[in-house]
C-alpha cells in the first residue's frame, strides 16, 4: 500500500510539474547519486573493497527497481551471464565474440519487444549503457591476458589483469552514478576507486566537492532552460499541420532552435551524473602540467565548446564524449585491419545507430552525421588551400559575420539531422524532410559535386592530392545519393 501511495504521489507531482512520472523518477534517480556519493566518501573511503562493491550493487539495484520494478531482472541476468562468460571462457577471443553477440542480441530483443513510436523511459534505456560497459569489460579482460608489447598504450591502461569477482562485476555494473544514463568508465578505474586511489591527495578523500557542485549547478541550469523552452518547442510541433503551413524561412529557423534546445535534456542528465562521479572520486583524471587536479575523467560534455563551436565536428567532440570515446576505443580502432578509415568510421557509426535502437531514424541520423562531417572537412580544406579564401577568412572585421553565418548553418544542419533521431519512424521524419524540400541533402550533393570538380581542376598542380580527394569525394557522393532512401529501404519495416 505504501508503494502504491508513493507511486500515486509521484504521478501527481509529475503532473503538477508538467512532466511524465518516468521522467521524474529518472531525475530523482540521478539526483539520489549525491547522497549516495556522500555516504561512500565519508563512511566507505579506503574500507574493504567488498563493502564498496556491495554498496554500489545494492544502490544501483534499488535505483533500477525504483524506476522499472521487477524488470530490473533484465540487467541482473546480463550481469550474471557476463560473469559466467568471463570465468568459463577466460581471456579468449571467443569470450569477446560471445559477449558482443549475447549482449547486443539481448538489447536488440529488448528494443523490438518494447518499441513504440515515441521515446519512452523504460528498462532498455539504462540497459544500453550497461551493454557497452559489459562489452568493454570483456575486451579489456581479453587484453589483460596479452603481453604488454602487443598492446597499445591505451590498451595497457584499460587492460584488466586480475580476475574480477561476481561482487566486483556487480558493483562495476550497477554503480549508482552511471547506471541510468552513463557515463562510461573502465573496470580499471572502478577498481582504483574501490581501493581509494582516485584522489588528488594520496590517502585522503578527494577534494572534489566544489568541482562536483559546479557540474550539478550547470546541470540544473540546463534543466530549467529545457523545461521552460519545451513549453514552446516540441517534437510534436514538427509534424503538425500548423508547422507545415508556416513559411519556409520560419520552418528553417524553428528547426535550428529546436535542434539546439532538444539536446539540453541529455546535457542535463550528463552534467548531473558527472557531478556524482566527481564527488565520489571517479572523475579524477590526474593533474595537469601545473599540478592542478583534473576532474574530467567522466565528463560527457564540454559545455563551452558545445555552446560556442561553429563546426559540426566541434559539436561531436563536445557531446556524449565518453560514449564516443568508447566507440573509438572498442569499435573504430579495432577495425584498423580493414585498412580504410572511412569504412571503419562508417561501421562505427552504424554500430552507434543500432545501439540506440531499431527505428529507421537512428540510421538516417548517423548516416547524416558521416555525410555532413565529410562535407565540412572538404570546406575547411578548400578554404585552407585557396589563397583568396584564406585571405578573406583572415579579415578581422568580417570574422564576426562569418561566425554568425557558420553558427546558423551549423545548427540548421544539426537540427535537420536530429529530426529522424527524435521522430524515429519513416512517416514522421520523412514528412519533415519533405517540407524542407530535402534542403540539406541537396546542399551536400551540390557541395560534393563542386569539390570533385575543383579537385579535378587541381590535378595538374597537385596530382596526388587531387586523386586522393577525388576518390574520397566520390565515396561521399555515393553516400549522399543514397541518403536517406537507402537506409529506409534497408529497414522499411520500422
Amino acid at each position: 500500500m505504501a508503494a502504491a501511495g508513493s507511486g500515486r504521489g509521484l504521478a501527481q507531482l509529475a503532473e503538477a510539474l508538467g512532466s511524465s512520472e518516468q521522467a521524474l523518477r529518472l531525475i530523482l534517480s540521478i539526483l539520489m547519486g549525491y547522497p549516495f556519493a556522500l555516504f561512500q566518501r565519508y563512511f566507505l573511503f579506503q574500507k574493504e573493497t567488498y563493502l564498496i562493491h556491495l554498496y554500489n550493487a545494492l544502490t544501483g539495484l534499488s535505483i533500477a527497481y525504483f524506476n522499472f520494478g521487477m524488470q530490473f531482472f533484465h540487467s541482473l541476468l546480463c550481469v550474471l551471464i557476463q560473469f559466467l562468460i568471463l570465468r568459463l571462457m577466460g581471456r579468449t577471443i571467443t569470450a569477446v565474440f560471445t559477449t558482443f553477440l549475447f549482449q547486443m542480441t539481448y538489447l536488440m530483443a529488448g528494443y523490438y519487444f518494447t518499441a513504440t513510436e515515441h521515446y519512452d523511459i523504460k528498462w532498455t534505456m539504462p540497459h544500453c549503457v550497461l551493454t557497452l560497459k559489459l562489452i568493454g569489460l570483456a575486451i579489456d579482460y581479453y587484453d589483460g591476458g596479452k603481453d604488454l608489447e602487443f598492446l597499445t598504450p591505451e590498451q595497457r591502461r584499460f587492460a584488466v589483469r586480475g580476475v574480477p569477482t561476481l561482487l566486483e562485476v556487480s558493483g562495476f555494473s550497477y554503480f549508482y552514478g552511471a547506471f541510468m544514463v552513463g557515463p562510461q568508465f573502465s573496470m580499471t578505474d572502478y577498481q582504483k576507486l574501490a581501493r581509494g586511489e582516485m584522489t588528488d591527495v594520496q590517502g585522503q578523500r578527494p577534494n572534489s566537492f566544489v568541482p562536483a557542485l559546479k557540474r550539478l549547478s550547470l546541470g540544473l541550469f540546463f534543466l530549467v532552460t529545457y523545461t521552460l523552452s519545451s513549453q514552446y518547442i516540441s517534437d510534436e510541433y514538427l509534424i503538425s499541420d500548423d508547422y507545415m503551413e508556416k513559411p519556409f524561412w520560419f520552418r528553417c529557423g524553428y528547426i535550428l532552435i529546436w535542434g539546439k534546445i532538444i539536446l539540453y535534456k541529455y546535457v542535463t542528465c550528463w552534467l548531473v551524473t558527472e557531478g556524482v562521479c566527481i564527488l565520489v572520486g571517479l572523475g579524477y583524471n590526474g593533474k595537469d602540467q601545473n599540478g592542478k587536479p583534473m576532474w574530467d575523467a567522466c565528463a560527457n560534455m564540454k559545455v563551452w565548446l558545445y555552446e560556442t563551436t561553429p563546426l559540426f565536428t566541434g559539436t561531436i567532440a563536445s557531446f556524449n564524449i565518453n560514449t564516443n570515446a568508447w566507440v573509438a576505443r572498442y569499435i573504430f580502432k579495432r577495425l584498423k585491419f580493414l585498412g580504410n578509415k572511412l569504412l571503419s568510421q562508417a561501421l562505427a557509426l552504424f554500430f552507434l545507430a543500432i545501439w540506440h535502437g531499431l527505428h529507421s531514424g537512428y540510421l538516417v541520423c548517423f548516416q547524416m552525421e558521416l555525410l555532413i562531417v565529410i562535407v565540412e572537412r572538404q570546406v575547411i580544406n578548400l578554404v585552407r588551400d585557396s589563397p583568396p579564401l584564406s585571405t578573406l577568412a583572415s579579415i578581422t572585421a568580417l570574422q564576426p559575420i562569418f561566425y554568425v553565418l557558420q553558427q546558423a548553418n551549423h545548427w540548421m544542419f544539426m537540427g535537420y539531422s536530429l529530426v529522424p533521431f527524435c521522430l524515429f519512424t519513416w512517416d514522421k521524419w520523412m514528412k519533415v524532410f519533405t517540407s524542407h524540400k530535402q534542403t540539406i541533402h541537396t546542399t551536400n550533393l551540390f557541395s560534393l559535386l563542386f569539390f570533385i570538380l575543383s579537385s579535378a581542376l587541381l590535378a595538374d598542380s597537385q596530382p596526388c592530392l587531387s586523386l586522393y580527394r577525388c576518390t574520397g569525394l566520390f565515396i561521399s557522393l555515393a553516400t549522399c545519393c543514397s541518403s536517406p532512401y537507402y537506409w529506409c529501404c534497408l529497414i522499411f519495416a520500422s
